[in-house]
């Protein structure tokens, strides 16, 4: 599997490699920023794999979410704990709102047959 052109940890990589020069050069960037950097980075090949393999989306966006929420607070987002979790709450309901139009069944429910008159 492959993500323009290149493999998944390639391309994780060669993000790592370009945040560190950022933050070596001028980016001002701490090593917890880099950090979380570097896991979203990693939650956002995750969901790709994920939805290039024609997998379960669940997981991979939840933790694309709790992964995007962790940069915003790296980056100076002043949520309290509380906060954090209700929206992280939300987005767990609304992936499953989503996913639960998109399950069937892989075979067809039995037919109740009807009662005969005897």
């Amino acid at each position: 599997m492959k993500i323009f052109g290149r493999e998944p940890a390639a391309l994780l990589a060669f993000v790592a490699v370009a945040i560190k020069l950022i933050g070596a050069f001028g980016g001002n960037l701490s090593s917890d920023q880099q950090a979380v950097l570097n896991a979203v980075a990693a939650a956002g090949v995750g969901l790709a794999v994920a939805a290039m393999a024609h997998d379960s989306l669940a997981a991979p966006l939840y933790g694309f979410a709790q992964a995007a929420l962790a940069l915003a607070v790296g980056f100076g987002l002043h949520w309290s704990a509380d906060q954090q979790a209700v929206v992280l709450s939300f987005v767990q309901v609304a992936i499953g709102m989503f996913l639960r139009t998109q399950i069937t069944a892989k075979t067809p429910g039995a037919v109740a047959k009807a009662p005969q008159n005897l």
